[in-house]
């Protein structure tokens, strides 16, 4: 059986205090500046709309008509603690050029890891092109270049799609556990490299779920320096009331083929998401291609849900 979510509504102010992302960037450390920033807020969306933290562990931000939940430290919540420090453990990796993906990962039994209800990935490139912005939908693909404020209302409307999905997202089970993996770029990661509060992690297992699984890519958000991409996959009874066409959705059969987003030139892997007594699992050879470096937190995290 499974509870509603809490619920937080989306709270409409016509003002905000401060600038939280950039209308333009101008070199490498604002641009990584920013890359944070928008992870940290991405992170802080799913966990408080999921209803994973108390409404202690998050101050408010405002962005145009949107009320932002940012996590802050709550020592009341050590959950919400053990984040934020996963969450500076992705910072240190990104700061050093060596992140590829984090993936954060919810799954009902403590005792069977591999059998997941929801997957949150995030994949980064570090690049010297244009801005573009593409949000990877059949009819939403825009363009940009480097005029004033594309950035900004990229990431604007990233946090927009994110939102609305949370917020049309079906109900968690009762109990769910929450892990993150890290993955990185192994021709410039050290092999002795672990960000603080990982651990070194298994690269290749298996990964089930309940029912079919849907792929939702929310969008990707470019910098010139940087490049974030964020896609969805959970179960496809939980997604109801989506705009037609406001995300790419892929069938289980697609997923099979592509799931976890991993490019063929970087060192690809050709993982498949499928039900459950289906295996997600990585048919890459080691005789002919090196299989990526994998952190790990050391603690995984058990929500004090309500």
């Amino acid at each position: 059986m499974a509870i509603a979510q809490l619920s937080h509504p989306i709270r409409i102010r016509k003002a905000y205090k401060g600038p939280i992302f950039p209308s333009q960037i101008s070199d490498k450390e604002e641009s990584l500046t920013m890359v944070k920033k928008l992870f940290a807020t991405c992170i802080s969306c799913i966990t408080y709309l999921r209803g994973l933290f108390p409404e202690s562990s998050y101050g408010d931000r405002h962005l145009e008509d949107l009320n932002l939940k940012i996590l802050r430290e709550d020592k009341s919540s050590p959950g919400s603690e053990l984040i934020i420090k996963w969450i500076q453990g992705c910072f240190d990796a990104l700061e050093r050029g060596y992140l590829h993906m984090a993936i954060l990962t919810l799954y009902p039994n403590p005792k069977e890891p591999e059998k997941v209800t929801e997957i949150y990935q995030f994949k980064f490139k570090y690049t010297n092109e244009g801005i573009t912005m593409d949000f990877d939908s059949s009819n939403t693909s825009i363009e940009s270049g480097t005029k004033k404020g594309h950035i900004k209302k990229a990431s604007i409307l990233l946090l927009r799609k994110l939102y609305m999905l949370m917020q049309n997202l079906g109900p968690l089970p009762n109990d769910v556990v929450l892990t993150m993996k890290l993955h990185y770029y192994n021709a410039v990661t050290p092999d002795y490299y672990q960000p603080p509060g990982f651990k070194h992690g298994v690269n290749s297992h298996v990964l089930l779920f309940e029912g079919e699984p849907v792929n939702l890519q929310v969008g990707v958000v470019s910098t010139g320096f940087h490049n974030m991409k964020l896609k969805v996959i959970t179960e496809a009874t939980r997604v109801c009331d989506l705009e037609d066409n406001l995300f790419q959705e892929n069938s289980v059969s697609e997923i099979a083929q592509q799931a976890l987003d991993c490019d063929e030139e970087e060192e690809g892997c050709n993982n498949q998401v499928q039900r459950r007594n289906m295996e997600f699992s990585q048919q890459s050879s080691e005789s002919t291609r090196k299989k990526r470096k994998v952190s790990e937190p050391m603690v995984r995290i058990i929500p004090e849900r309500k």
